[in-house]
C-alpha cells in the first residue's frame, strides 16, 4: 500500500475547517425541491405545471444535443450551457419563436433562481441572462362585424348553443380570463348589485366585476334551462359536469371556424382584448379598466389606452403635418 501523502488536500481540509458544502446532485432532486417550494408558495396548479412543462423541455432538448443530464450536475450548469444550448439551439436548429424561447428562459430562471437562493447550487447560471427582445405586436381584437358573425353561430335550439351563447357574452361583458370563467359557480352571480364575483384570479385576488340588465337576462335564460346538476359550476356540460377549460377554448374556436374569420385568431383572450378595446373607446379610463381586468400591473393596461384611445386620433386631426402643404391634385 502507497504511502498517503502527509498534506491535506482541498476536500480532507474543507471536513476539517466545516465547510464542507453539500450541493443538490440531480436534476430530479433539484426539481422535487423547487415543486416543493412553489406548493409552499401556494402557487396555482397551472403555474407549477407550467414550470414543470418548460423544465422537461429543457431537460430533453440538453439530451438531444448529446448531454447526458444523469451526468451533468444542476451545479454544473454554466451560463454558456444557457446560451449555447437553450437559446440559440432553440433558435437557430429549432428556429422557435422569440415568444416561445422566453417561455422557457423564464422557467429555466426561476428554477435557477431558487437553487441559488437556498445555496442548493454555488453559482446561478442565469444571473447575467436577459430575455429576448421581441417586436411588440398589434394586439387582436375582434371587428363589429366580426363579433356579429361570432355570435350567430351557436345553435340557440340546444343547450349547448345557449350555454356558449352565453359563455361569449359573459366574455364580452366583462373580459374575464377563460380560467376565472370556468371558476364560477351560481352563488358567484350577485343579482341585486349587479356583480360577478372572481375567486379564480391569476394574481389570487378575488375582486367584482360589474354586468349590466341585458347580461343578468341572459344568465337567468341559461339558468332556467341549466336546471338543476349536482355541480355548483355556473357553465356545465349535457352530463351536467363542470366545463372545462379545454372544453370551452375548443368551442369558441369552433365558432370561429364556422364564421370564417379573417386576419384574427378566435380564442377566448381575443374577447379579453376585445373588451378592453371596445370599452377604451366608450370611455372607460384606465383605473376602471385595471380594476376589471384584474391586473396588478398598469403597463397592459397603458397598452390598451394607447392602443384603442380615441383622444390622440382626434387631436391629430387639428396638428397634422400634412395641413402645411400646400396641394397639387
Amino acid at each position: 500500500m502507497s504511502r498517503r501523502s502527509n498534506n491535506l488536500d482541498d476536500y480532507e481540509l474543507a471536513i476539517i475547517e466545516k465547510k464542507t458544502k453539500s450541493y443538490v446532485e440531480t436534476f430530479k432532486e433539484a426539481v422535487d425541491l423547487f415543486v416543493k417550494d412553489c406548493e409552499l408558495r401556494n402557487l396555482r396548479p397551472l403555474t407549477i405545471q407550467y414550470y414543470l412543462n418548460e423544465l422537461n423541455a429543457f431537460f430533453n432538448s440538453l439530451r438531444e444535443q448529446d448531454i447526458d443530464t444523469t451526468v451533468l450536475k444542476p451545479y454544473n450548469v454554466t451560463e454558456e450551457h444557457i446560451k449555447e444550448n437553450v437559446i440559440l439551439y432553440m433558435r437557430n436548429y429549432k428556429g422557435l419563436r422569440i415568444v416561445t424561447i422566453n417561455t422557457r428562459l423564464r422557467a429555466i430562471r426561476a428554477f435557477y433562481n431558487f437553487l441559488h437562493k437556498q445555496k442548493h447550487i454555488p453559482k446561478n447560471p442565469m444571473e447575467n441572462i436577459k430575455l429576448l427582445k421581441d417586436r411588440k405586436k398589434v394586439i387582436p381584437t375582434f371587428s363589429k362585424e366580426q363579433l356579429n358573425k361570432l355570435f350567430r353561430q351557436p345553435d340557440l335550439r340546444t343547450f349547448t348553443g345557449v350555454r356558449d351563447y352565453t359563455v361569449m357574452m359573459l366574455f364580452l361583458e366583462t373580459g374575464i380570463r377563460v380560467n376565472e370563467l370556468v371558476g364560477l359557480s351560481l352563488a358567484d352571480i350577485r343579482w341585486e348589485d349587479s356583480l360577478v364575483r372572481i375567486r379564480q384570479a391569476k394574481s389570487y385576488r378575488e375582486r367584482l366585476v360589474p354586468i349590466q340588465k341585458e347580461m343578468k337576462n341572459q344568465l337567468k335564460k341559461y339558468i332556467a334551462i341549466r336546471g338543476y346538476v349536482e355541480s355548483d359550476a355556473l357553465f356545465v356540460t349535457v352530463d351536467g359536469t363542470p366545463l372545462t377549460k379545454r372544453g370551452v377554448q375548443t368551442r369558441i374556436e369552433r365558432y370561429g371556424e364556422k364564421a370564417k374569420l379573417k386576419d384574427v385568431r378566435c380564442s377566448c383572450h381575443t374577447f379579453r382584448h376585445t373588451f378592453a378595446k371596445l370599452s377604451v373607446q366608450q370611455g372607460a379610463n384606465i383605473f376602471e379598466l385595471q380594476a376589471i381586468l384584474g391586473h396588478t400591473s398598469m403597463e397592459i393596461v397603458k397598452t390598451y389606452v394607447n392602443l384603442f384611445g380615441t383622444d390622440v386620433r382626434e387631436r391629430h386631426k387639428e396638428f397634422s403635418p400634412l395641413k402645411v402643404l400646400n396641394k397639387r391634385i
